[in-house]
């Protein structure tokens, strides 16, 4: 298994490309289940989760070709209805075929997802959604059996609270099915605006995406269609925190600072200094030590939970005392207990984690529990003195494009290691 060897204590200085959104990509490639030609997307990141939801779609019937960052894909028929535990279990966002299948075949079986190291995360209010479109829904021996015989209709459908994928699998049920569905409550997160965009190039009619209401007027076929991925917030929200640990200048190309929400303001309240420009923006940092901020995680546009790890690496070496509230997931503070191997101060409460920042932290072997855990343990490592070897790179495979070159290219000393 790799492991990550980083020699920390020195700044970044240089330009990291940022990648298109995994979490965008990964949902719009299951909307090509949706049209029996051909979609192509561009802009799409190389990652382990991408292979693997090829993979799934593949055996759907979904023909694809990779070609730099552009990926075709083309669902001329469904051979399967099926997507089997093997391959669903492997990544959450596998489950999104669902909707998909059912609206364009009228039925589907698809294995229920694993479970997840940051919380439950379960899938009920994708199927309460899909029911009420006029799905029929069983549970069998792990599998969610759907039929809608006579085709989805719309409803309206009323979140509970706010969910990213509930809402992203409404939407894409929604393109076909007959009439007009609402979706209340709805996640406002810039991934949902992308979906929208992308369906629309196919031809559906969805309105209001961004906002708490999501309006879906069904229509008979979607067609062909390019769309662009846009830049991955959480990869672009990484590197600026990296700034923030190290110290030094990054120039991110084709990164969008607004698309941070709420992060933006913290970071530069935390003492970066971050100026847009055309391509991108610039982060700076020369200070000796970042600001402690507080942070609550929220949905967009609050200070997102997929930074949440990476940010109490930052504060692990800030000056002051931090708090970080957890408010969407449970269970995700499981890097904590890492960070405080490299001497970082901090205690967790519940859902509340308090950051008594130090001068530096010390290099040591640790170990990633999820995607989000390893690069907050990448960014300690990059500020700490001496070496960290970060085990289950894997996890870092799966959402982080070329991390290792890209921090090479910026003077970090970084490289992957082989047992």
């Amino acid at each position: 298994m790799d492991k990550l060897a980083i020699i920390g204590g020195r700044p970044l200085y240089g330009e990291i490309p940022i990648s298109g959104a995994k979490n965008s990509a990964l949902k719009v490639m299951a909307a090509s289940l949706l049209t029996d030609e051909t979609l192509t997307l561009t802009n799409v990141p190389r990652l382990a989760d991408v292979e693997m939801l090829m993979r799934l779609l593949d055996q759907h019937g979904a023909r694809s070709t990779f070609d730099g960052s552009t990926l075709t894909l083309h669902a001329k028929d469904i051979v399967s209805t099926e997507a089997p535990y093997d391959l669903v279990r492997k990544m959450r966002a596998s489950f999104n075929v669902l909707g998909p299948l059912l609206a364009r075949e009228g039925k589907a079986k698809v294995s229920l997802p694993g479970g997840c190291a940051i919380g439950a995360r379960p899938v009920d209010l994708h199927l309460k959604a899909l029911s009420a479109l006029g799905a029929e829904i069983d549970l069998d021996a792990g599998y969610v059996i759907a039929a809608a015989p006579d085709g989805l209709k719309g409803a309206k459908v009323s979140l509970p609270f706010v969910s990213v994928g509930a809402t992203e699998h409404t939407m894409l049920a929604a393109a076909l099915a007959k009439g007009t569905t609402v979706i209340e409550n709805a996640a406002r997160e810039p991934e949902i605006v992308d979906l929208a965009t992308c369906l629309n190039a196919m031809g559906a009619q969805v309105a209001g995406a961004g906002t708490s209401t999501i309006m879906v007027e069904g229509v008979e076929k979607l067609h062909s269609a390019e769309h662009r991925v846009l830049p991955d917030r959480i990869e672009t929200g990484a590197y600026v925190m990296a700034v923030g640990a190290t110290g030094g200048e990054l120039t991110l190309t084709g990164a969008d600072a607004h698309l941070l929400g709420a992060a933006l303001k913290v970071l530069e309240e935390a003492g970066l200094e971050i100026e847009t420009n055309g391509a991108g923006f610039r982060v700076r940092h020369h200070q000796e030590r970042c600001r402690a901020v507080d942070i609550v995680t929220q949905p967009f546009p609050g200070f997102p939970t997929d930074l949440q790890a990476q940010f109490m690496a930052l504060m692990a070496t800030a000056d002051g005392t931090s708090t970080i509230k957890e408010t969407i997931f449970e269970n995700r503070f499981m890097h904590a207990p890492e960070l405080a191997r490299m001497g970082a101060k901090i205690s967790v409460d519940g859902q509340t984690a308090t950051v008594r920042g130090v001068r530096r932290l010390k290099g040591a072997p640790v170990m990633a529990t999820d995607l989000r855990a390893s690069m907050s343990l990448v960014i300690a490592g990059l500020a700490a003195e001496g070496q960290t070897m970060v085990n289950r790179v894997y996890h870092l495979d799966r959402g982080f494009e070329r991390l290792e070159e890209k921090l090479q290219n910026c003077g970090a000393l970084i490289e992957r290691v082989k047992d």
